[in-house]
């Protein structure tokens, strides 16, 4: 039997190296399990929900919303909390407790005997919810600034890879018995968690943990950190736009391609399936030779650039066809999220990498709180009164409109920040 890993950072000069060839194989295997506990349950709550509800869809569909707003609320305010307790404590206790916490929590919501079990499993699904941002910052540990962007892509690609396997397992086992995706998530945690206590050392030696500070641990405590560094706060605007406006395309996809292109589920899994691919190999393969040729900031620009691109084409595309083409420039354009990722580590110290992540999946649970809310409404008025199928593009023509404005910022990026606080 392997013995359980050293918690402590190896010393010497090989530290880096020790750590690094330890914890990066399981950071990009929590985070693929990760995603793949959360989406397996995906195609089966809202009927697990109608069940609980006595098959009322009008009143599924309210409490469908509540539970994935409770997800993102729990999450925006536990993410800063889960940051500086990474920086306190170090990463490996904090990534392995919200591991055994979510297998918890999906074990509650497997054995939910009503919508109010089911609501307390989600709280505190999102409260736990802090392995990714934890990992991140593990990441920025270990990995030298020249080659996180490579690094974060292949974290892109695991998730990428947990995005496939999750709803399409979720969606076998679901046909037998609505609650068999979520024990099957709660034993992928669990076993990812056993594993994680036998192999992942701590990445972040003691002498540089930060003392806690509970002015911190609120969402706008932790921007504090944001706004304190130069070119920072652009950068966390430019996250900002880019997730929010990823929101027009996922919170509609469904909706959009059904109403437009009269898809049905085959048609969804395939294109699903073909593009998680294509998204697979841009972020492992093409992210970290982007950065070694053109610089993280050149990167940016052109992944933003290829995103706007990709969102005025497929709002504009009149047949499944044509939406297929448009979206490889959408696929392409991944390389822009590793690499601003990337230059917003580059701003911190080691002791604030984990108030950073804490910060930026904030935000994340801010958009996607809001997000699905504002483009379900403008995709509503878009088809709304007997307009034609043309009008429903509207919705992603807004994503295109957002994140013109977040290229217009990454060209600015630079020209008024000191030069010694540039990320090249």
């Amino acid at each position: 039997m392997t013995p359980p890993a050293d918690p402590s950072p190896p010393s010497g000069a090989s530290a880096s190296s020790a750590v690094r060839k330890a914890g990066l194989p399981f950071i990009a295997i929590t985070i693929c399990l990760d995603v793949v506990s959360h989406t397996m349950v995906f195609p089966v709550l809202p009927r697990l929900v109608e069940e609980m509800v006595g098959g009322e869809v009008s009143s599924a569909a309210r409490w469908v919303g509540v539970l994935v707003a409770a997800w993102s609320v729990a999450q925006f305010f536990a993410a800063p909390v889960i940051g500086m307790l990474s920086d306190r404590f170090g990463r490996r206790p904090v990534i392995l407790i919200s591991i055994f916490g979510l297998s918890v929590d999906l074990a509650i919501m497997a054995l939910a005997p009503t919508l109010v079990w089911l609501l307390l499993g989600r709280v505190l699904c999102g409260l736990t919810a802090g392995a990714q941002g934890a990992a991140m910052a593990y990441v920025a540990d270990i990995t030298p600034q020249e080659d996180r962007a490579k690094s974060y892509g292949w974290l892109n690609a695991a998730a990428w890879t947990g995005v496939i396997l999750g709803p399409a397992l979720g969606g076998v086992m679901g046909a037998w018995d609505p609650r068999a995706p979520f024990w099957a998530a709660a034993a992928v945690a669990l076993a990812n968690g056993v594993y994680g206590l036998m192999v992942l050392p701590e990445s972040l030696p003691k002498d540089r943990r930060a003392p806690m500070r509970w002015a911190n641990a609120n969402p706008v405590g932790s921007l504090s950190l944001v706004f304190s560094r130069p070119g920072l706060p652009m950068l966390a605007l430019i996250l900002l736009l880019l997730w929010f406006a990823m929101h027009a395309m996922n919170s509609v996809f469904v909706l959009y391609t059904a109403y437009r292109y009269q898809w049905d589920p085959m048609a969804l899994g395939i294109f699903c399936s073909a593009l998680g691919a294509v998204n697979i190999l841009v972020t492992s393969q093409l992210t970290g030779r982007s950065v070694k040729w053109l610089g993280e900031r050149k990167v940016l620009i052109g992944g933003l650039a290829l995103q706007v691109v990709g969102f005025t084409a497929v709002g504009l595309s009149p047949t499944g066809l044509w939406f297929w083409i448009a979206n490889l420039p959408m696929a392409l354009s991944n390389i822009a999220g590793p690499a601003l990722q990337a230059m917003m580590t580059a701003k911190v110290e080691p002791d604030e990498q984990g108030r950073l992540q804490g910060a930026m999946m904030g935000v994340g649970s801010l958009t996607g709180l809001f997000g699905p809310i504002a483009f379900t409404q403008v995709f509503a008025l878009a088809v709304a009164a007997g307009r034609g199928p043309g009008w429903s593009g509207l919705t992603i023509l807004a994503g295109a409109a957002l994140t013109l404005v977040a290229w217009g910022l990454s060209v600015a990026y630079g020209r008024d920040v000191p030069a010694q606080a540039k990320t090249e």
